[in-house]
């Protein structure tokens, strides 16, 4: 054993998928432990906040100190962050519309635009085939762009509780700045929130733990029932084998995918749990195995060690799990590698159609894939919606088949170096 397994981690395939989806399950487990709030919570009022560090406007401005930096381009970059790409094409088009060269006006360089924009711009000047809409449209964008140039601080005031009028309470330079460090709010979405203000990050995390159990729980089912159907047909033959290969010639001629669709329409949404949805997908996942755990024992069943305990007089299952299992041991580990893979991507097919497990329990990879494409995320270029989940199927099926290559590679005498 201690060989075997010195065998295995010297190779290192084996040790690089091994290691991504030992990292995985740690960032799964240790997670939660610094998050607390469930993952489908709604934190933001809105849609597909991108990835970013938040920090709370009103415990900003009363910050317990206010610190005075002048910066030279901090102006610049003010203005550049805050005008819009529309704005800058609508300037564009006044621009050229007044007579302009197109190819003068670089939409891109902040500085140039605000100079010619300056210089050519008159809200009441409107130019041949403008509609009067067009011109207060112009005058509001012109409005908006002296509002970043201007030099003036926020005021902020609050309102009389007699006189119910509005008294200035304190002035918010332009020059001011807070230490985040010093903000009582401040949170960090590192992808951004869904559709439903929600925090991908905690989702993801949640999700991936969800569907890597789900995988498990299907990739032991069906190398269990495989497993165990494959070594009856394989050893005792005859019409037991006859009756095994009927049922598995049945299960191969209906697709798998189509089964699993059928069955979990019949079941109804109300009672998909993660459960369900795993037990079946294992209960329709294990036909390629028992055929392939048949045709090995098939190349066992006539071994000397094996004719020599039949002469014994072992019963039959002593010899099936003392003299045939341990030689099959491996190809079975990998198997069942290649069931959990299988059974994580046929639960993120399940749940792309509006079949997998209820949404109001826990998310998994594929019901964060749905969302996604309801709210129509990859349209609107909401990346951070989809593209994580998208790599975190990818990097966790190809940490498995990296792992089987290169179990693969130490068991199978024909790709050992």
């Amino acid at each position: 054993m201690k060989h075997t397994l010195n065998q295995v981690f010297h190779s290192g395939k084996f040790v690089v998928g091994f290691t991504i989806l030992v990292t995985t399950l740690l960032v799964v487990f240790i997670y939660p432990l610094f998050v607390k709030e469930p993952p489908l919570q709604i934190i933001g009022q809105g849609t597909f906040f991108p990835p970013g560090i938040y920090v709370s406007t009103y415990d900003t401005i009363n910050a317990p100190t206010l610190y005075t930096l002048n910066l030279s381009d901090a102006q610049a970059r003010r203005i550049d962050s805050r005008l819009s790409q529309d704005d800058r094409v609508a300037m564009q088009e006044w621009l050229v519309a007044y007579g302009v060269p197109e190819d003068e006006i670089d939409i891109t360089n902040t500085e140039q635009l605000l100079a010619q924009w300056e210089a050519n711009y008159d809200p009441n000047l409107r130019l041949p085939g403008m509609t009067f809409a067009r011109q207060r449209y112009f005058q509001r964008v012109n409005a908006s762009v002296d509002g970043l140039l201007s030099s003036e601080g926020a005021i902020i005031a609050a309102r009389n509780a007699e006189t119910g009028e509005l008294e200035e309470k304190s002035v918010v330079k332009l020059t001011d700045f807070a230490n985040i460090n010093e903000i009582a709010n401040v949170r960090l979405l590192a992808l951004g929130t869904d559709n439903f203000g929600r925090d991908i990050t905690s989702q993801l995390v949640a999700a991936t733990g969800v569907s890597l159990m789900i995988g498990l729980v299907a990739g032991l089912i069906a190398t269990t029932i495989g497993l165990i159907l494959g070594l009856m047909a394989g050893y005792i033959g005859g019409i037991v084998d006859d009756v095994i290969m009927f049922i598995t010639n049945l299960f191969t001629v209906i697709p798998t995918f189509v089964l699993l669709i059928l069955i979990s329409f019949s079941i109804g949404q109300d009672q998909r749990g993660a459960i369900t949805i795993a037990i079946v997908i294992g209960f329709t996942s294990w036909v390629w195995t028992a055929r392939a755990v048949r045709s090995q024992v098939f190349s066992l069943r006539n071994r000397d060690h094996v004719n020599l305990s039949k002469l014994s007089g072992h019963p039959i299952p002593r010899i099936i799990f003392a003299d045939i299992l341990p030689y099959i041991a491996s190809y079975v580990v990998m198997a069942f590698i290649l069931q959990v893979s299988s059974g994580i991507l046929a639960e993120a097919g399940l749940s792309i159609l509006g079949l997998g497990p209820r949404t109001t329990e826990t998310p998994t990879l594929g019901l964060m894939m749905n969302w996604s494409m309801i709210y129509q995320a990859h349209i609107l270029g909401k990346w951070w919606a989809f593209m994580p989940v998208l790599l975190t199927i990818a990097l966790i099926t190809f940490s498995m088949n990296l792992m089987n290559t290169g179990l693969d590679q130490v068991f199978n005498p024909a790709l050992r170096e």
